[in-house]
Formats: C-alpha cells, sequence, structure tokens
C-alpha cells in the first residue's frame, strides 16, 4: 500500500513557497544572473522574509508578498518584516566559477505508471489539491471554499482504497451538504469507480480557520508534496526561494529531467537518478542512475546527461523567472516546466 499527500496553494507553507518564488521570479526578470536565497515564516497576522541577494535588480519584497497572499485568496491584513542580506563571497567565490552554491544529495525518479512519469497516488493527490482550488475560483456553487486545504490518497495497487480531503470553508455550511458536493464534483471525477473507497471529509468536522490565522507557514517545509510523496528518497534540500545556482533545487530538476527522458525512451520501466556535489566543484562526486529491476544504466546517463551546475542551467533555461507556478501542486508533472520535457528519441 502506498499513501501520498498534496495540499492546496492555500497551505501557510505554499504561500511561504509561493512568496518566495516570486520574489525569486522578479529578480529574475530585472536580472538573470541574481543569486538568491529567500525564506519566508508567517505567522497569525505576520510574515518575516529573510535571506540573502546578490543582484544588480531592484524590487519590493514586502510589495510582493502582498500581492502574492491576495491573489491566493486571502484577505486579512498581513504585517511584512523583511530582512535581506548579500550572499556570503565564500559561497560567491565557488559558484563565480561555476561550481555548485552548495554541498549535498538530490534524486530524481520517473516511471511509465502514468502518463506524468510519476507514480499513480502522487498524481491524484495533486490533482485532487489543484480540484479544490479549481472549484473555488471558477464554480460559482463553491464559493463557500476557502483557500486551505489538504488531500491524502492511499492506494493498494492500482486500487484507491482511502481518499482524504480537508477543506477550508465557510462557517455557515453543513458538513453533511459539503462532503456530498465534494464527493460528486471532486473526488469522484478524479477516482472514477468510487465502489469500495473510504472517503474522510474534513475529519474533525469544521475547518472554518486557515492560513497563517490558524497556522504557521514557513518556505520549504512540504519538501514530499513538492517531489514524489514519500515513496522515492529526498536529499533534504527544499527548492522555494532558490536561484539555479543552488544544486538542490537545478541539481533535482537535471536528475528529473534525466530520469524521465530514460524512461520515455525506454531505458527502464522506472529509473531512480542519484547525483551529489561539493560546494564551489563543478563535476557531482556521485553520479548514478538505476532501473527498478535493480540495473545500474549509469553509463547511459552520463552519455548522454551533463550535470555540471552551468550546464544545467544551459541546458533547462533556468535563469528565467518561471518558478512561482512550481511552488504549488509539485515541482514535476507538468509539462509547462522545462525539467519535464523530452529531449532524447
Amino acid at each position: 500500500m502506498k499513501t501520498v499527500e498534496s495540499v492546496t496553494e492555500g497551505h501557510p507553507d505554499k504561500v511561504c513557497d509561493q512568496i518566495a518564488d516570486a520574489i525569486l521570479d522578479a529578480y529574475l526578470s530585472r536580472d538573470p544572473a541574481s543569486r538568491v536565497a529567500i525564506e519566508a515564516f508567517g505567522s497569525h497576522g505576520a510574515l518575516m522574509i529573510g535571506g540573502e541577494v546578490s543582484s544588480t535588480a531592484e524590487v519590493d519584497p514586502a510589495q510582493i508578498a502582498l500581492r502574492v497572499y491576495r491573489e491566493i485568496g486571502y484577505q486579512d491584513d498581513l504585517d511584512v518584516f523583511t530582512n535581506i542580506e548579500e550572499q556570503s563571497p565564500d559561497i560567491s567565490r565557488g559558484v563565480d566559477t561555476g561550481g555548485a552554491g552548495d554541498q549535498g544529495v538530490m534524486y530524481g525518479y520517473a516511471t511509465a505508471e502514468t502518463p506524468e512519469f510519476l507514480p499513480m497516488p502522487v498524481v491524484l493527490a495533486h490533482r485532487l489539491a489543484w480540484g479544490l482550488t479549481n472549484l473555488r475560483r471558477n464554480h460559482p456553487e463553491f464559493s463557500w471554499l476557502r483557500p486551505d486545504g489538504k488531500t491524502q490518497v492511499t492506494m493498494d495497487g492500482s486500487r484507491v482504497t482511502t481518499v482524504i480531503v480537508s477543506a477550508q470553508h465557510r462557517e455557515d455550511m453543513a458538513h453533511a451538504e459539503m462532503r456530498k458536493l465534494i464527493v460528486r464534483h471532486l473526488i469522484s471525477p478524479a477516482v472514477g469507480d468510487m465502489a469500495d473507497v473510504k472517503v474522510l471529509f474534513n475529519p474533525t468536522g469544521a475547518f472554518v480557520r486557515g492560513g497563517f490565522s490558524a497556522d504557521t507557514g514557513l518556505t520549504g517545509r512540504k519538501l514530499m508534496v513538492d517531489t514524489y510523496g514519500g515513496l522515492i528518497p529526498h536529499g533534504g534540500g527544499a527548492f522555494s526561494g532558490k536561484d539555479p545556482t543552488k544544486v538542490d533545487r537545478s541539481g533535482a530538476y537535471m536528475a528529473r529531467f534525466a530520469a524521465k527522458n530514460l524512461v520515455a525512451n525506454g531505458i527502464a520501466k522506472n529509473c531512480l537518478v542519484s547525483v551529489a556535489y561539493a560546494i564551489g566543484k563543478e563535476e557531482p562526486v556521485m553520479l548514478r542512475a538505476v532501473s527498478g529491476e535493480g540495473r545500474d544504466v549509469s553509463d547511459y546517463l552520463r552519455q548522454h546527461f551533463d550535470f555540471r551546475p552551468r550546464s544545467i542551467m544551459e541546458r533547462l533555461s533556468l535563469r528565467r523567472p518561471i518558478y512561482r507556478p512550481s511552488a504549488a501542486y509539485g515541482h514535476f508533472g507538468r509539462d509547462e516546466f522545462p525539467w519535464e520535457h523530452i529531449a532524447l528519441q
């Protein structure tokens, strides 16, 4: 059995991820060579933005944060504080020569199980989370939905056994009515055959308070939602708020790009790519690809993919303002992202 969760763009952690990536995009749109490492922390009416930036661009992080907050759907007051300094010269020294912006281990995975080249529980969890937002934004009969929400899918082989949907809602809505609407318009279309599927909707009975009013949010705290739902290893590095010199982000994107291309070209039915770096060094200290059957396909990987940080940024055109959309509903599985393209034939 496998279980995977996702969250909506209104989840407090995801609010912080989107703010961090929107600030990153603003810098890259004005100065593609910007070095950015931004974190956001939100809690009960307050938001703290901190980090390191080296850029010729001038942006207003507080203004960007408030705009993103409103676009997500929150209308409450938010006091924004910023504390941003320049990047350490000790880091710049290695990055300037094309080296990695940090040490670390990154993983990329792909499987032929779905058209998205992702495990089915991952696809379904994101589909449900995005579906909540779609209903809230585009269907007047769901105007009672609010931005915060979580989804979870459990599968036994190819069969869905349990679906959990927690959706923030208007206070005057009856639980039974909401459950009926969510099953009919969200869960059933996403899952298909509902026979023997256990549905848990707002298991505590109510979800009125959400976002920063109910919980804190922090950049980089939804690593498994961002990647492979906990079904595949994660090196630990978060993505949002980091420019592509940070291999936590670009290395993981390249690993996914390589794994997806290896599967799409029939080299393996599923593939796990592992890569590791030392700060300031161009060449990875480890690079390996293994099929689901345990077959080593690293030679094919090295033949077709260059994992030096500068080469990754060039091949995937990563010095562009493309990152905010990735900060919700997973970084993988959507063709809008360059690391999702099929390059080999």
